[in-house]
């Protein structure tokens, strides 16, 4: 045993700016490596946590005296040495704690949690007893019988929510004890299996076991089935799933427990993969045609000298194809793959297609996944470099994705990198996992490529200017043309009485004529719920939310009005709640109310909707784009989520039912993101044989960013906005960094952003803005205050960090400010 002390530094899971060190014990001296999971005390309450080892060194800390570590979690790092440097890059770059990143990148099942467990104390021996209350006399014969008990139990056994008082009552008089005990939550997955006992194993033995039970038949059936099952009698009999089974026979599990009893059974348990099995069907590659193969090239010869390639292909081109290809390419090489989609509903239809050319090699990760489904993706990963296992080399997800503990990463892909849902809001670390990819891959000296039919304007300026490789498809695989996209004035219509609803002649006469032809329609409707307000035709009162500034939204189906900011919702009123009159009325439409008109007017028809109402469980993309696929739905109804790459051979139409909503919204990369929404939709149109059409339907038909839709334009969307940007110091020319501040009570707000402004405007000058009150000023309860600062792209970023903290500590050191919170944005969305 080694006589050297060691002192580790840890990152605790919580938002603390500094790492604790703390001593090892010297029985563990020779056991703790980086990247490992410890069990630590931290704070006043003593409580425990699983901190992850940083750094291993000889020197104490000097501010205060180190406690000791109280165990180790790994046998080996959970954590390597790549990610911690990317933990190191994205707490810097985002202005947040090491603290917040490691709560954000470990799946929450590794993260353990102190739980506080109340016991009896072992010195109490049950004088006193009439001094106790009520309630702490419950807790007391519950202990008796229980010997440990956590608040929540004692919460459920009183049927109150604040138990403090009892357990200090309790803790007072001496009657009980409060232990901190880890809490794990993982757990593996166990099958039950069923086999033979050594003695029933022997066929003579068996042979009268079956004479035996001829009086019980089920328990007869049962075993008969077993041997059948198992192939006892092949050359490779097989395990028996208890479960399978007993449905095989319709039996209880007691019919097995007779069995087990009698000594013909033995019940044991085996560890299951949770994971989805997508199916074993591999049908290989599809040979790429002409045009793709001179883009493959390219992208190759552009990795030659530059590390990060944007794929530029209008809609249909065929750049998953050439995806594909370069993971070939990859996996040849033994690398792992990293694919970063946008939008879980994405993955769905992706991974099948991709599980049918590399089989088990892909792997998915995603938060729809539940806990213990990401701790065994997060661990196949991990395992990647012991094992040789080709298992998971690639790793299809959303942003959570980029976490996983890759050791040989060759190449990330990006697809769909234009999306806003790359970038992370709530809660800290606030990162774009399409710029933090770029970073990762440089650490582990991969190949990044990007791709869209509609690229962010910074990427594409990067590319312009020589940064990125720029690689362009303009033409849509197959030969299929681009799809006609006409624009519907719903302005004039309204004038001559010709719409009906929320549709106007021309979508109505293209949906009629699809649905005659067996076709199918998306609709795409940027708003959720039925309709966006309720209002009182005699006094104009508009139900709004208790705790945000916002009208609440009709929900038809729960018959309920609900605020989409902190899930307030209340039944639908029959009397306006101000005058009593009851002629109130619905303004507005989302996707809802879309649904059930379009069952008005076309009742052979079969509707879905895909909004976040609708795909809340964990199978219920993966359901409605089966459906769809096969033909079992006629029109998909959805928000922004039917926009983003989903593949549909039998769709000929989209209609896009306001593109004002888009267009008119108060932020300067709104025409960039109507232009996205917009083109992309429309690329769902005719994507196999027959050609699309997309109907646009708006006040203004004539608006600049609705002819560059109809025309395809990305060039001239591109120029029109990078003027208006370089003129107004935006994006790319100048990085942005938003604060926001938030108080309960409104003039403490005022004053601490007017203190915090001033304190950024001596240092930062005229690139301060603000501070202002959103548009929603209000949200759960709390104020909120906006600053943004602008600062040259040429401008020393570390250096900005680093005054921006000082500035941020200086303000939070305030007393009369210490409540008033503030949350950074580097680089919003």
């Amino acid at each position: 045993m080694s006589t050297e002390t060691k002192f580790v530094d840890v990152i605790i899971p919580l938002s603390i700016p500094y790492l604790y060190t703390y001593r090892v014990p010297r029985e563990l001296t020779n056991e703790v490596i980086v990247g490992q999971r410890v069990v630590v005390q931290f704070g006043r309450g003593r409580k425990l946590y699983s901190a992850l080892i940083k750094k291993i060194h000889n020197q104490p800390p000097k501010a205060y005296e180190a406690k000791y570590i109280d165990s180790i979690l790994d046998d080996q790092p959970l954590v390597n040495q790549k990610q911690l440097k990317h933990w190191d890059w994205i707490a810097d770059y985002y202005l947040s704690n090491l603290g917040e990143v490691y709560s954000a990148a470990l799946p929450g099942a590794l993260k353990l949690a102190s739980e506080t467990k109340i016991v009896l104390n072992a010195d109490f021996a049950g004088d006193y007893l009439e001094d106790l209350t009520d309630k702490e006399y419950q807790v007391y014969e519950a202990l008796s019988i229980r010997n440990v008990l956590s608040l929540s139990e004692i919460a459920e056994l009183l049927f109150i929510k604040y138990t403090h008082k009892v357990v200090k009552g309790l803790i007072d008089k001496k009657v009980v004890i409060v232990e901190e005990e880890l809490k794990r939550k993982f757990k593996p997955k166990v099958v039950q299996y069923v086999r033979l006992t050594e003695n029933a194993n022997n066929e003579k033995n068996l042979e009268k076991l079956f004479e035996e039970l001829s009086k019980a038949p089920k328990q007869l059936e049962l075993l008969m089935k077993f041997i059948q099952l198992s192939e006892r009698y092949q050359e490779q009999p097989k395990e028996v799933n208890k479960i399978v089974l007993q449905k095989a026979v319709n039996a209880t599990s007691s019919v097995i427990t007779q069995l087990v009893k009698k000594n013909i059974f033995e019940v044991y348990d085996v560890v299951a993969n949770r994971l989805d099995d997508y199916g074993n069907e591999i049908i290989g590659f599809n040979q790429l045609n002409e045009d793709q193969e001179k883009a493959t090239v390219e992208i190759k010869n552009h990795f030659k000298e530059k590390d990060v390639v944007l794929l530029h292909g209008v809609t249909g081109s065929g750049k998953t194809e050439i995806y594909i290809k370069l993971i070939q390419e990859a996996l040849a090489e033994g690398n792992q793959v990293l694919y970063l989609l946008p939008e879980i509903a994405l993955t769905t239809q992706l991974i099948i297609r991709l599980q049918k050319v590399f089989g088990d090699v892909i792997g998915v990760y995603h938060s729809k996944f539940n806990e213990n489904e990401r701790v065994e993706v997060w661990n196949q990963v991990l395992n990647f470099e012991q094992t040789k296992s080709s298992k998971y080399q690639v790793v299809m997800g959303a942003r959570s994705a980029m976490f996983l503990p890759f050791s040989n990463l060759g190449l990330v892909i990006v697809d769909e990198e234009h999306e806003n849902t790359f970038k992370q809001y709530d809660p800290a670390p606030r990162y774009n996992a399409r710029d933090s990819s770029i970073v990762l891959a440089n650490i582990h000296k991969a190949k990044i490529l990007m791709g869209s039919a509609t690229p962010s304007i910074e990427n594409y300026w990067n590319a312009q200017q020589g940064k990125f490789g720029l690689v362009e498809l303009k033409k849509r695989h197959g030969g299929v043309q681009m799809p006609e996209i006409l624009c519907a004035d719903i302005k004039e219509a309204t004038r001559k009485k010709k719409m009906k609803s929320h549709f106007s002649p021309l979508l109505m006469e293209q949906m009629e004529e699809a649905f005659k032809n067996k076709e199918q329609v998306i609709l795409f409707q940027n708003r959720r719920g039925y309709a966006p307000f309720m209002i009182c035709e005699e006094c104009g009162h508009v139900p709004e939310c208790n705790n945000c500034d916002v009208s609440l939204t009709y929900h038809k189906f729960s018959n309920q009005l609900r605020c989409h900011y902190c899930g307030q919702h209340k039944k639908m009123p029959n009397a306006c709640g101000a005058c009593g009159s009851t002629r109130v009325t619905l303004k507005g439409f989302g996707t809802e109310q879309i649904e059930e008109e379009l069952a008005i007017y076309f009742p052979k028809i079969k509707v879905a909707r895909m909004d976040a109402d609708s795909t809340r469980s964990k199978n219920a993309y993966h359901q409605l784009i089966t459906d769809f696929e096969e033909g079992n739905i006629d029109v998909l109804v959805g928000t922004q989520m039917v926009t983003k790459g989903l593949d549909f051979n039998n769709v000929t139409l989209v209609g896009i039912l306001n593109a004002d909503t888009m267009l008119n919204f108060p932020d300067f990369r709104a025409f960039e993101r109507a232009y996205q929404m917009m083109s992309q939709v429309s690329g769902r149109a005719g994507r196999k044989v027959k050609r699309g059409k997309v109907i646009i339907q708006t006040y203004d038909p004539y608006h600049r960013i609705i002819r560059q839709v109809i025309e395809h334009d990305y060039l001239g969307m591109y120029n029109n906005e990078l003027i208006e940007r370089k003129q107004f110091n935006y994006p790319p020319f100048h990085r942005l960094i938003h604060f926001s501040l938030k108080h309960r009570d409104k003039d403490m707000l005022n004053a601490g952003a007017s203190e915090f402004t001033y304190q950024l405007q001596q240092k930062f000058g005229s690139r301060v803005l603000g501070p202002e009150f959103p548009v929603i000023s209000r949200i759960k309860n709390y104020y909120h205050k906006n600053v943004l600062l602008k600062i040259e792209r040429e401008g020393s970023i570390s250096s900005t960090r680093k005054i921006i903290t000082e500035i941020k500590n200086n303000f939070e050191s305030f007393s009369e400010y210490k409540s008033v919170k503030i949350t950074i944005d580097v680089d919003p969305m």
